[in-house]
């Protein structure tokens, strides 16, 4: 699934493919990834259009025009590609835009579990986004330890809502967890000020080096590098990782370094 450092590389997908273009054409492949717009309204709403600096927040990618803004959430599959008009189109491009002979930007889904929205004015954008807690790139230390200090969830559970802290999702919650050393059970009103402190530190550095690769990395030094290995070991301690599922999702976590209570 599409988190945060995803997302950011979508945005630059967009900001590299469309940003100072005017759009030339829409076609809607699946109307299926359209909400609350016809393909009709969006052709109209855009076309003649330039897309603008784009916005990101969370898991939500903003294109802005200067006036309609196309809003986009990537689901489980979903994804952007900057393509050029004549390549062949893949069975999941959903939503194509034309901005030049040789550029066009693709909405790309295979299980359309979100898609596409357009907000006419910023009040729609609000709305859309309503719900969403501070981004998880953006939130200070304070406002990070109040949100969590107020919560009686497990931390993961805390983490992955995305109305507390909006961008974190499976992956990166694991993987801050077990660099924090800080178990995915544990509830969240029972961290101490030191636990908060040193999430949050762990948080950004995930963050920042997420982002740069564009994902969460498998590397041989993350948990995430090892959590689909058959017999999965810490690569901090070499112990045997232990999985369970949190609200249903799988967590996978080190019984060492993340002990019971700690």
């Amino acid at each position: 699934m599409p988190e945060l450092p995803d997302v950011e590389g979508f945005r630059k997908v967009l900001e590299s493919c469309v940003k100072g273009r005017v759009v030339q054409r829409v076609e809607v492949r699946d109307a299926g990834v359209l909400h609350g717009v016809s393909a009709r309204r969006l052709r109209e709403a855009l076309e003649g259009r330039r897309f603008t600096e784009p916005e990101r927040h969370g898991k939500w990618l903003l294109a802005r025009t200067g006036g309609p803004t196309l809003v986009l959430h990537f689901g489980m599959t979903g994804q952007l590609v900057c393509a050029r008009p004549d390549d062949a189109v893949e069975a999941h491009d959903r939503v194509l835009f034309t901005v030049a002979r040789d550029r066009q930007l693709r909405y790309r889904d295979q299980r359309k579990l979100q898609g596409l929205w357009l907000a006419e004015e910023e009040l729609e954008v609000a709305r859309l986004l309503d719900g969403q807690g501070p981004d998880a790139m953006a939130v200070d230390r304070a406002e990070f330890e109040s949100a969590l200090a107020a919560r009686r969830g497990s931390v993961k559970t805390v983490l992955t809502d995305q109305s507390v802290l909006a961008g974190l999702g499976n992956l990166l919650a694991d993987e801050i967890l077990w660099r924090a050393r800080l178990r995915p059970a544990n509830r969240a009103s029972d961290l101490t000020e030191s636990d908060r402190r040193r999430l949050y530190t762990q948080m950004r550095r995930t963050l920042r080096s997420a982002v740069t690769a564009g994902c969460v990395p498998p590397r041989d030094s993350w948990l995430t590098g090892h959590r689909d290995d058959p017999d999965p070991a810490c690569p901090r301690c070499g112990t045997s990782l232990r999985r369970s599922r949190m609200a249903g999702r799988g967590t996978v976590w080190c019984p060492r370094c993340q002990p019971d209570g700690a």
